[in-house]
């Protein structure tokens, strides 16, 4: 008889990786992809005008242990997932040069795509996030900031409002393959007609998700919505028409610039 095969501690090289795999998968798709999508659902808000759009800031804001569930169910579980997700993309070995399929290329793009979202994430946490958390800015100053920054241009082209536009792309393709990975993964669809379903399904997941976040981006930078999804502000409510036009459009347009204010004494 052949002698049985021991079993293995959690805190075996070939455990631990499993585990490790299985929980980076869990937190893209719960409470970072959770997170995104709400996110992109909160600044839809800006759409109807600065005063929804605090309102919707400050009522998150009022969030008993704010700050607990800030580092709890978004830094700590972002963080994971990021420097974890950086780890197997360079231990990963592209192969799809040799084998064109189309898991292989979606494989491919799901690594690509991890580290692109990882370096917007961190820009647009930095800009806003962390300078709230310094105290150099206020929750109200998100609005004007938003509308200022889109709609600033370089040449005429608006560079931050593309970095956003594709910045939010590889964000939600790295969340909706996410998504298939994780329910191919965690055993959900194992059937190849439940894996065709989930493609398909969490496809025009992302493509919504998609719209919901580069609506936003399009509203900030030119000031008009997608045909169909404008949600129209109250009457008298504050848009970023009512905001004075940034530097550079101001220099553009041969506007004089405005005179900086003495400091006090």
């Amino acid at each position: 008889m052949s002698e049985a095969t021991p079993a293995r501690s959690l805190s075996h090289e070939s455990r631990r990786s499993f585990l490790l795999r299985k929980l980076h998968s869990l937190t893209g798709a719960i409470p970072v992809g959770g997170f995104l999508v709400f996110h992109f659902w909160t600044n839809a808000k800006a759409l109807q005008g600065q005063e929804r759009f605090d309102d919707a800031v400050a009522e998150i804001a009022r969030m008993p242990y704010l700050p607990a569930l800030e580092i709890g169910l978004v830094v700590l579980p972002l963080a994971f997932h990021a420097l974890y997700g950086v780890k197997l993309a360079l231990e990963g070995k592209p192969n799809v040069g040799k084998y064109t399929y189309s898991r292989n290329w979606m494989y491919t793009m799901q690594r690509v795509t991890g580290v692109l979202a990882l370096a917007f994430i961190g820009f647009h946490m930095w800009e806003y996030w962390a300078q709230k958390w310094l105290g150099r800015m206020a929750p109200q100053e998100f609005y004007p900031r938003l509308c200022a920054n889109m709609a600033s241009t370089v040449g005429g082209v608006p560079v931050i409002a593309l970095v956003y536009l594709f910045g939010i792309a590889a964000s939600v393709f790295h969340f909706a393959n996410g998504l298939w990975g994780f329910c191919f993964s965690w055993g959900i669809t194992v059937s190849r007609r439940a894996q065709r379903m989930a493609a398909v399904a969490f496809g025009v997941v992302g493509l919504l998700v998609f719209l919901l976040g580069a609506n936003t981006v399009i509203y900030f930078a030119t000031g008009a919505a997608l045909p169909g999804t404008a949600s129209a502000a109250a009457d008298g409510a504050r848009t970023c028409a009512d905001l004075p036009p940034p530097a550079t459009a101001r220099r553009a347009a041969g506007a004089p610039e405005e005179p900086i204010a003495p400091a006090p004494h």
